[in-house]
């Protein structure tokens, strides 16, 4: 493994750091890439990797996605992602995540963290035992945001597949639209129950195919395996698991006109936008559509640092901002040529002072 700072997804990080913890079995990369309009904020992903280089790969390319997201989301929050590294046994134990906590609190409030993949609300419980710079904890009380940012990041996929598609096929609603949507947990699975209410014809699949096929009973939906619904003909691909699933070989499989959905750093590589807008197929960058979660618990940090409940109709009335950011980036993108994720980027770049 090369020194990280040579790696191509290196972009001028100010912090990263590795933690151990012998005691625990706890290895983790923190990395803070901006913290321009305040705390570097996002999620700490639970994962597998095979290679250490991925784990190190996803910290900096996540908290890079961060960045942008917050400052396109208008959000007084920096860019940050932490990986926990998991034995191929995938064992987690609270004193792991509260060991995780002691690092997060040692950087004195300038990362914020949250639930990613692998990570859910009693994880955070957990991390919270050591730090008060944590976010996406269990909320009571009816019209409270918070907790499991799962369904507020749906939310937003929902407005934006609609979004995407008034833009690209001129249709006001997505009735009889088809959309193969990529992933049945919190996310996808949200994402399929909202378009399936209005009508839309869905084709489902996720690496657990049970869980896939028990809601595409639930929904009236038809299945795909997962090494085929990338190529299934639809009119939008929403993509809701792994990212970097859009590379050469992805790219070319596709049969779909839109490409939106939730999943992190779709783009395997910069170039890939230009190659989606080549073929027609309308892109909407994942740092700006799938903003909801952030949103939920960036309002919830922020409200509990002032002893306040987090209204749920705050965070809602956020999310429904996330169309029209979009459709300023597609009309900039129409209008000058430019792919629509280097629109995306430009306009971030500029909002964190790069």
């Amino acid at each position: 493994m090369t020194a990280f700072w040579t790696e191509p997804d290196y972009d001028d990080h100010e912090l990263v750091q590795l933690v151990r913890d012998r005691a625990t079995g706890l290895t983790a990369i923190i990395a803070l890439h901006s913290t321009h309009l305040g705390p570097g904020a996002g999620g700490t992903r639970f994962w597998h990797y095979a290679d250490p280089k991925d784990a190190m790969r996803d910290a900096l390319r996540l908290s890079r996605g961060m960045s942008y997201k917050n400052a396109m989301a208008g959000l007084p929050m920096g860019g940050g992602k932490a990986v926990i590294l998991a034995g191929k046994d995938r064992t987690k134990t609270p004193e792991m995540l509260e060991a995780f906590g002691a690092a997060v609190d040692a950087l004195g409030g300038a990362y914020v963290t949250a639930e990613d993949v692998g990570i859910g609300e009693a994880d955070m419980v957990a991390v919270s035992r050591r730090t008060q710079y944590v976010t996406g904890l269990p909320v009571e009380g009816e019209g409270t945001a918070g907790g499991d940012p799962g369904p507020f990041t749906a939310m937003g996929i929902y407005h934006g597949i609609k979004a995407a598609v008034r833009h690209k096929l001129g249709k006001d609603s997505v009735s009889g639209v088809h959309v193969a949507v990529q992933g049945a947990g919190s996310v996808g699975g949200g994402v399929a129950r909202l378009l399936a209410k209005d009508g839309a014809k869905l084709t489902l699949s996720d690496i657990n195919m049970d869980r896939a096929a028990a809601l595409a009973d639930e929904l009236g939906a038809e299945t795909a395996a997962p090494d085929a619904i990338m190529s299934v003909s639809c009119d939008v691909f929403s993509p809701n698991a792994l990212g970097a699933i859009l590379d050469d070989e992805g790219i070319a499989r596709l049969d779909a006109s839109i490409v939106a959905g939730a999943a992190n750093n779709q783009l395997a590589r910069a170039h890939h936008g230009q190659m989606l807008a080549e073929r027609g197929i309308l892109y909407a960058p994942d740092y700006v559509i799938n903003a909801g979660g952030i949103i939920s618990v960036t309002l919830e940090y922020l409200a509990r640092r002032n002893s306040a409940p987090c209204d749920i109709n705050e965070v809602r009335k956020r999310i429904a901002q996330i169309p029209g950011r979009l459709e300023e980036i597609w009309q900039e993108s129409d209008a000058s040529g430019v792919s629509p994720d280097v629109v995306a980027d430009r306009m971030a770049q500029k909002l964190i002072g790069r």
